[in-house]
């Protein structure tokens, strides 16, 4: 029998881009941003929002996770109507670190435990310490990425897992 997607599937993670902070201006005198997420062959992205170096998206993309040492990249995009859009910045991130949180069966804890934070390093685009809390039933973690090779911006995400019945899981 051959094996199907579902044997190799852990699960899905759900990546609801938040929004952008201080973005850059890539137009007359804004921009008109959207994020593509990509992890492996996956690739989605967000809705543009124009005029706007602030965005606030609140849209999730959904990825199936297969092998938790692949990291998720993040780049944001000035939508252009005539010509190429262009690059406002990327950043990347591990998952690694939220799946372990994940197998550690946390259920009976209180909500609002803090049960690990990944601190900003030389290695990853963080901006500031990225909190793992268990919050209603579900471990959730809020990342804050400095964009990289851009002169500014940050873009605010977060990460929840989702469970598929039939799959290998965790």
């Amino acid at each position: 029998m051959k094996p199907s997607m579902m044997d190799s599937l852990l699960g899905l993670l759900r990546i609801r881009v938040k929004r952008g902070v201080n973005l850059a201006v890539r137009d007359l005198n804004s921009s008109d941003p959207y994020v593509v997420v990509k992890m492996g062959k996956q690739k989605l992205k967000t809705r543009v929002i124009y005029n706007d170096v602030n965005p606030e998206w609140n849209e999730d993309l959904t990825l199936s996770v297969t092998d938790p040492k692949l990291k998720v990249l993040l780049t944001v995009y000035d939508h252009d109507t005539f010509t190429k859009d262009d690059k406002m910045g990327d950043a990347e991130f591990e998952i690694k670190t939220y799946i372990n949180a994940l197998t550690m069966h946390l259920q009976d804890l209180p909500c609002g435990t803090i049960v690990t934070t990944v601190q900003p390093s030389r290695d990853n685009c963080l901006a500031e310490g990225s909190r793992i809390i268990w919050s209603d039933g579900k471990l959730i973690q809020d990342i804050v990425l400095r964009l990289k090779n851009v002169e500014c911006g940050e873009v605010e995400v977060q990460l929840q897992w989702i469970d598929l019945p039939g799959s290998k899981g965790l």
